[in-house]
């Protein structure tokens, strides 16, 4: 496949800045022609300085490597767990750097807004974005324009649509939504071995991550489990309770509640704990949202599908920094695929890293076994996964 940035370089490379911006674009190529590596900041291309009515550029400041998260929620706790390790680890003081999480409204025009500003200030040297909207080409030319000025850019968490914006920003850094979707699918089929109805809720219906997981779902679930609803609350919290509660309303033979984000599981077992139909209920979730693991223990959730936030915030944090420092061995230790020489990967999906999945479930009287899932997929006991939490520090992931 080739990289995203050949358009770019097309495109900018027709500009007067020709020399400057080119140089940007293939600073790969150009570093191996000069037989070294640009030292920290060193390739801070030139555009940047140019810009902007923001901060006044001074080189004695750090530079930020910026989270952009699509909403709030404990999800995003984990993720700076990670970025402030990888500060720690990476020594990114002395490379003059420093990490920074900058929580969305959950809006793409809080996003467009936020990248907007980020072109307006000159301390800013890499962003990483959950998009709230795949199909947003708003967003996705916000992040052109960072490129343009020298900002580098990567997706985390949650992609552009890769068919339309891949060359919006380097690569994407997160989970196979697909397969974790899928993951999730299985346990359900599991839990329902003769087949039934579920209704399943998200934030954003319009994220990536939320129309891969929910594709990856019903392919894993299979066509004796029946979708009657699915239901987004713009990541409104009281939205998604209500949700939960409308769709049991409207569907009587609703017998399986599916947590598509973090926050859905919390809303699903405090219903279904207020209704006293867990008898009846299986409930299976995305992440270990903190109310997820409360609902785990006392008996209402039967499998959590979870992500690991804390290692796309470690590892997004060494990517943003080899990319600002033009460090071509870390960029392809974390992409086999990335030819520095010619400034593409080489092969379809090469510019994706995918950071794992956990199955969790609970200690006892459970029909899950690890032999269900992909030999990949990690599978724990609430108890042992609790373990891992403490081991980071961590409340959820």
């Amino acid at each position: 496949m080739a990289h995203c940035k050949s358009f770019l370089a097309a495109l900018l490379c027709s500009l007067p800045l020709v020399s400057l911006t080119c140089l940007g674009c293939h600073r790969a190529a150009d570093s191996q022609a000069l037989g070294h590596h640009d030292g920290p900041l060193e390739n801070f291309r030139t555009g940047k300085a140019e810009r902007g009515t923001g901060a006044a550029s001074n080189s004695t400041e750090p530079k930020r490597l910026i989270m952009l998260t699509n909403g709030d929620d404990p999800f995003w706790d984990a993720m700076r767990a990670g970025m402030e390790d990888a500060e720690q680890d990476l020594k990114l003081t002395d490379a003059g750097l420093k990490v920074e999480l900058d929580k969305n409204d959950n809006t793409p025009k809080g996003q467009i807004d936020k990248l907007t500003q980020y072109g307006n200030q000159t301390d800013i040297a890499a962003v990483a974005i959950s998009s709230t909207d795949a199909r947003s080409t708003q967003i996705a030319d916000a992040m052109r324009a960072l490129l343009q000025q020298g900002i580098e850019v990567v997706t985390i968490d949650s992609d552009v649509d890769r068919r339309a914006a891949r060359d919006a920003r380097f690569a994407y850094l997160g989970t196979d939504n697909i397969i974790g979707g899928r993951e999730l699918g299985k346990a359900a089929r599991a839990l329902r071995p003769n087949g039934g109805n579920y209704a399943a809720f998200v934030g954003l219906k319009s994220a990536a991550n939320a129309q891969e997981r929910i594709q990856g779902f019903s392919e894993g679930a299979g066509e004796a489990l029946q979708q009657l609803e699915y239901l987004g609350d713009e990541m409104d919290l009281s939205v998604a309770a209500k949700n939960v509660r409308d769709a049991l309303d409207r569907n009587p033979k609703i017998d399986t509640l599916v947590g598509i984000w973090a926050y859905n599981a919390p809303a699903i077992a405090s219903t279904v704990k207020e209704r006293s139909i867990r008898a009846k209920t299986k409930v299976v979730v995305f992440d270990a949202h903190p109310g997820a693991l409360l609902g785990m223990e006392e008996g209402l959730i039967d499998a959590l599908v979870v992500q690991n936030p804390y290692e796309m915030g470690y590892q997004g944090v060494r990517l943003m920094k080899a990319l600002v420092e033009n460090d071509q061995a870390t960029i392809a230790h974390l992409f086999p695929s990335w030819n520095a020489t010619s400034g593409e990967f080489t092969r379809p999906d090469g510019d994706l890293r995918i950071t794992g999945l956990k199955v969790v479930v609970p200690d006892e009287n459970t029909p899950l076994k690890k032999d269900m899932f992909e030999s990949s997929t990690e599978f724990l006991k609430l108890s042992d996964f609790k373990q891992w939490l403490a081991k980071y520090k961590l409340k959820g992931s």
